[in-house]
């Protein structure tokens, strides 16, 4: 499975801007979901298939969090660029 990732420690208030040059799957995991993805297991994510670009992803609570930007099992190539945006 060939993904892009990213991981970031956010506080209340941060997100995380995606911007794709085609649409892809973005989710934004926490680190016991994020291991269950690379690992074939169910996982829950916020986010989804992002049709349009950026898309912005707000984690519910500060903590540890994964980026995860895939093309869903298709074949091809993605281009993103992942950034943290943090509001004091």
């Amino acid at each position: 499975m060939k993904y892009l990732h990213n991981e970031f420690d956010l506080k209340q208030g941060d997100h995380v801007e995606v911007t794709l040059d085609k649409q892809a799957n973005v989710m934004l995991l926490d680190s016991s979901n994020y291991q269950n993805y690379r690992q074939g297991r169910r996982y829950k994510y916020y986010g989804g298939l992002a049709k349009q670009s950026p898309i912005t992803l707000q984690p519910p609570h500060p903590g540890h969090w994964h980026v995860v930007v895939d093309l869903g099992g298709h074949a091809g190539a993605v281009r993103a660029s992942i950034q943290k945006i943090t509001f004091n």
